[in-house]
């Protein structure tokens, strides 16, 4: 039995699917919103599933539309590849490569590897998904990115981790705290402060907790935020001291923040490049995989600054 649906109906499911409205996903492929919606009802009925949940305000991917749309974006993604390649216009097309990481990589690794890979790969579109460890490796292992950077998968048999680098966690504080006089912090020291901790959704959160309990250590918390970034913006205002890995912290002459290495325990965490066991990636993810790889040297050394309080 036939499938009656076609290309117009994938390539409308893309458009809601990323743009989370009937409205601006109708604007986009220049329909009505009637004519765009009798385009997805078509293209339901003819798989016999449920894509989409709609309510007044917003527009959400079912578990099945999740997949489903998965496998539609590589197959328009082949497709665009295949007609532009036979017109002899592979070397000028937009491809897309997305990556999904923890925030504290952002700004001290992957931006300088984004910026080589760009001046390299002008045509070629970089897609970040900065998002939660669990978050991330979700994400790549359901396809929605390429790849990742993250410290979670080693024990996941459909993951392949490579290592990066291995970074300590420090004690953040202003430079005008007692704390930013020393060269070693303990955590006792540490928990005579008024303490910063990130919630327990952070992969950073379980690897810190399950180092005190083992150490016998404990900080007592007086805020509590759901990223290490938001927890140094208090630490600057100087509301607290926070217990955060080396990369995320700012460069060393950051005019009010310090790192210092934190110690008995002393807890650290291995950043790896994650994908999907088994999976051959793009030509251009390739690319952007390898040069994470060649260029981690450079963030062993700014770890290792951070982690030494210089």
């Amino acid at each position: 039995m036939p499938i009656n649906f076609d290309l117009n109906d994938l390539l409308s499911f893309r458009a809601v699917a990323e743009l989370g409205s009937f409205r601006r996903a109708a604007e986009s492929v220049h329909l009505s919103q009637p004519a765009f919606s009798r385009r997805i009802d078509k293209l339901e009925e003819a798989l016999g599933v449920k894509l989409l949940e709609r309510t007044t305000r917003r527009v959400t991917l079912t578990a099945i539309g999740r997949d489903f749309e998965i496998k539609t974006r590589e197959l328009l993604n082949d497709l665009d590849a295949t007609l532009l390649a036979l017109r002899g216009g592979a070397a000028t097309r937009m491809s897309e490569v997305s990556v999904a990481c923890v925030p504290s990589t952002v700004n001290y690794f992957l931006t300088r590897v984004i910026r080589r890979f760009h001046e390299d790969n002008p045509r070629v579109r970089v897609k970040i998904l900065d998002a939660s460890a669990n978050d991330v490796l979700t994400a790549v292992s359901n396809g929605e990115a390429d790849f990742g950077i993250n410290f979670m998968g080693t024990q996941d048999p459909g993951i392949e981790f490579k290592v990066l680098i291995e970074e300590r966690f420090v004690a953040a504080c202003r430079r005008d705290h007692p704390l930013a006089r020393l060269k070693r912090v303990t955590w006792s020291q540490l928990g005579e402060y008024e303490y910063v901790a990130v919630n327990r959704s952070s992969g950073n959160r379980l690897l810190l907790d399950q180092a005190l309990f083992n150490a016998s250590a404990r900080v007592n918390s007086v805020f509590e935020t759901k990223h290490v970034n938001t927890a140094l913006a208090l630490v600057e205002a100087g509301l607290g001291v926070a217990a955060v890995p080396a990369m995320a912290m700012p460069t060393r002459d950051h005019p009010l923040l310090v790192g210092i290495p934190l110690v008995e325990p002393a807890v650290s965490r291995r950043l790896g490049l994650i994908k999907r066991r088994g999976r051959e990636l793009s030509p251009a993810a390739e690319l952007l995989y390898n040069l994470c790889m060649k260029l981690r040297h450079s963030s062993t050394g700014r770890a290792r600054d951070a982690a030494a309080g210089r």
